[in-house]
């Protein structure tokens, strides 16, 4: 009996041994928690975020009869000139400030191609606020991810700069445009 107790406890030392090695194996990819979210893009399809991994991401709420809607076309500025050196731009539409994103999928979508060129990545219209406001907006404005980023989003184009290590680097208000010199460079920072 005591040969049996003692093989059981061998084994599950082994056991524990190899699964804490499993874990411990830089080989083993972990999705960042800011990228472990499923959204709906603008046409409706499933989206996993976490095929941003090892991406630099910007996500933007965005609206389009804002005074800051031109900022569509600053955005579209960062894609071209960053998407193939890893920026990753995600808008998020969002009706919750003064209604100013009433349309439909389709009217985004057209108002933006159509208007601004717009090729990054555009999502579902959500609540960024609220009881309602999507996953994803409550952890990026939640005070456990990021003390120095958190809180409510007060109006549209508010934006979080998110590192290749899906860790929040930074968050931008409204009236900061995304293409002015503070946020390149650290844009240019975080793709390095």
């Amino acid at each position: 009996m005591k040969n049996l107790s003692l093989i059981c406890l061998l084994t599950l030392s082994i056991i524990t041994n190899v699964c804490v090695l499993i874990a411990k194996d830089p080989t083993t990819k972990e999705v960042p928690a800011v990228l472990n979210f499923k959204v709906n893009s603008l046409s409706g399809e499933a989206v996993d975020l976490n095929k941003y991994s090892g991406n630099v991401v910007l996500v933007v709420n965005v609206a389009s009869k804002c005074g800051y809607t031109p900022q569509y076309k600053d955005l579209q500025t960062l894609h071209d000139k960053y998407a193939d050196k890893g920026l990753k731009i995600l808008a998020f539409p969002c009706n919750q400030f003064g209604g100013q994103e009433p349309g439909s999928a389709e009217e985004i979508e057209k108002f933006c191609s159509s208007k601004f060129g717009v090729k990054f990545d555009m999502f579902e219209k959500i609540d960024v606020n609220g009881p309602e406001a999507a996953p994803l907006y409550k952890f990026l404005t939640s005070e456990e991810t990021s003390p120095n980023t958190a809180g409510k989003i007060k109006w549209n184009f508010e934006k979080f700069l998110i590192g290749k290590d899906g860790k929040v680097i930074a968050r931008y208000g409204s009236k900061d445009n995304p293409t002015s010199a503070n946020v390149v460079s650290a844009i240019e920072t975080a793709l390095k």
